[in-house]
């Protein structure tokens, strides 16, 4: 039976017809039309309708959803032009008008999303075809057309053309709904549903109607029999831009109560979904504390927001008191290890969550967090109160906890029911990397360029030994070319750049280069060789680094010192001197910056120079963690 459905200029349709309305969370994928223009309904910016990509969206996105990320609609909905485009290599996500989307790493069919008005002479279907029986807008009134199964077992499908389908008698102001097919194989108003080149086509009977979180691929290429034992929905390799390592405190104690519990769950559920877990992005765990702290899960556990969504809501209260302190301390020394997950190359981030005030003191277990290079948040939520400070036994706690004190790192919400509020500002800073400044310790932020007297009275052997402690330094610190970075001069009457802070970026090329230093011999300059490496070495060093100088001399210098110290300190160049045998004291406390008894170093002979090595290293790392934290 002969079936005429309209198909009209995209000018007549805006002006007599109604645009075919479909719900939040119809995907892309599912509407088998190259182009259409689509009404989304209000309330599309629901976490729940997932959307993958910016500008260009993996067609397995929420086709709404996706519009309102792309600022097309905003959440009161409207009309959308949508352009089905080639599969991209990689989509990634990003946080735009009120939408988190997600990173996917490939999929075979994208779309892109305009303004609802008709192009000029390009025909818009009045209704929409879709890859199942029934599409989910069926409820709003939507005409659509759906595959059925093939007449005869045996055959290959192939897929009906759009237009075909449509008819071309056009009829003014009338909107035909499809009576649906019986079931038998044998009715002449059955009509294919697609499948794969070379697959043989199976009697479905009646297709099944499409369901709220059913998956189907792309092109809805896919045998019943597949849908029903399998979900193709991708997992995401998380978003590439946040990539942390990150542990939430939460207060499990028993003032807390259930219900707030709760809603602390929910907000770590949110976090989860809006951070977009994976192995290439955020990775999270949780530690729920009371009397005592206990992993809920690490690090690698779950790699993916999904998965913890799931681990987060099965988590249960444990009671107890709110010791705050002893948690930071067990996260700081149990939980960013590499068996937990802790991947090294990702900054490490601990969310502190506390209801009222900590029953322990946090001020010391906190400096050791910092140290260990670990960025501390923290949310108190229903604070003390004027009358409560008096039992609060550590005042101005979260302000000796986090990791900087101007205010980056600390939340204070007024009650737990607008806790919810905290989620985007919160995630927005944790995925802002430059921004963690405890993610730098005293081993992974400096540039050090060694200054190496070569001069004749150090010797042969006496200079291997120089290399040996040069080397013994090296090792201590993580280097690569965003960590420490290491360069050497060596200076005689004359000096000569060794290398560079650019030439090497891995320990064992730096240690290398070291080895292959030869011995110079002549004078001792080292007022001048203080100039070279200011005007060769470190003038070289980045700005977010700390730049650090170590010279090692054998004898007083035959020029002036002074100036070219002070002009070492005025450039913001720390100076540590460290003399053998025949140094003069004296020069080494002019040439150390200030205080000269935490920079100025010696020994009287070079076999002892190893002994140096711990308390230079140990000077270095005090000095780091004394500077001013706001």
């Amino acid at each position: 039976m002969g079936i005429a459905v309209l198909t009209m200029k995209a000018s007549v349709i805006e002006m007599f017809l109604a645009v075919p309305q479909i719900n939040c969370d119809v995907r892309a994928g599912k509407i088998i039309n190259p182009e259409f223009i689509v009404k989304c309904p209000a309330g599309c910016q629901d976490p729940r309708y997932h959307v993958y990509g910016t500008d260009v969206y993996a067609s397995y996105s929420s086709v709404c959803g996706a519009a309102v990320h792309s600022g097309v609609l905003d959440n009161s909905g409207g009309k959308i032009l949508v352009r089905k485009v080639a599969g991209q290599s990689g989509y990634k996500g990003s946080y735009s008008n009120g939408v988190q989307s997600l990173s996917l790493p490939r999929w075979r069919e994208s779309f892109v999303v305009s303004e609802g008005k008709p192009q000029k002479g390009v025909t818009y279907p009045i209704s929409l075809t879709y890859s199942s029986s029934k599409s989910p807008a069926a409820k709003a009134g939507e005409t659509t057309k759906a595959y059925q199964s093939p007449s005869a077992p045996g055959t290959t499908a192939q897929p009906v053309p759009l237009m075909q389908v449509l008819g071309t008698t056009a009829v003014e102001g009338t909107h035909t709904t499809l009576p649906k097919p019986p079931p038998s194989a044998g009715s002449t108003t059955s009509s294919l549903r697609p499948q794969p080149v070379g697959q043989r086509s199976q009697e479905l009977g009646e297709p099944e109607l499409w369901k709220p979180g059913s998956v189907l691929l792309d092109a809805g290429f896919v045998p019943k029999t597949e849908l029903s034992t399998q979900s193709l929905e991708p997992v995401s390799q998380g978003d590439p831009s946040c990539k942390v390592d990150l542990s939430f405190l939460i207060d499990g104690s028993a003032s807390i109560g259930k219900r707030r519990f709760r809603i602390q769950k929910q907000f770590l559920a949110d976090v989860a979904q809006a951070l977009d877990i994976g192995p290439a992005g955020p990775l999270m765990g949780v530690v729920q504390y009371g009397d005592n702290p206990v992993t809920q899960f690490n690090l690698k556990t779950h790699m993916n927001s999904r998965d913890l969504k799931t681990a987060i809501e099965k988590i249960t209260q444990r009671g107890g008191l709110s010791n705050v302190g002893r948690a930071i301390s067990f996260v700081t020394q149990n939980f960013f290890s590499k068996s937990n997950g802790n991947r090294g190359s990702a900054p490490n981030v601990a969310v502190v969550m506390v209801d009222g005030w900590p029953t322990d003191k946090v001020e010391e277990a906190s400096r050791f967090a910092r140290e260990s290079g670990i960025n501390i948040f923290f949310i108190t939520m229903e604070g003390a109160s004027e009358n409560e400070k008096q039992y609060v036994l550590e005042p101005n706690f979260a302000n000796k906890a986090v990791c900087r004190t101007n205010g980056f790192y600390s939340f204070s919400v007024q009650n737990w029911f607008s806790l919810h509020k905290t989620v985007q500002p919160l995630v927005k800073r944790i995925c802002d990397t430059d921004r963690l400044a405890c993610s730098k310790t005293c081993l992974n932020s400096a540039d050090i360029g060694f200054i190496i007297d070569g001069s004749s009275s150090v010797g042969t052997g006496n200079f291997r030994t120089v290399l040996q402690f040069v080397a013994n330094l090296s090792k201590e610190f993580e280097i690569s070319d965003t960590d420490t970075r290491i360069g050497a001069v060596q200076y005689t009457y004359e000096q000569r750049l060794e290398f560079g802070f650019d030439v090497y970026s891995t320990k064992p090329d730096v240690l290398n280069a070291i080895k292959r230093v030869g011995y110079w011999s002549g004078g001792t300059s080292t007022g001048a060789a203080i100039n070279y490496a200011l005007e060769q070495l470190f003038k070289k060093s980045k700005p977010n680094k700390r730049k650090l100088m170590i010279l090692i001399t054998d004898g007083r210098s035959y020029d002036d010192v002074r100036i070219p110290a002070m002009v070492a300190r005025h450039e913001g160049v720390i100076t540590y001197a460290i003399g053998v045998a025949w140094a003069a004291q004296d020069e080494l406390e002019v040439i150390a910056t200030h205080p000269a008894r935490d920079h100025a170093f010696f020994v009287d002979e070079f076999d002892n120079l190893y002994k140096v090595v711990p308390k230079v290293i140990q000077n270095i790392c005090t000095e780091f963690n004394s500077q001013p934290r706001n």
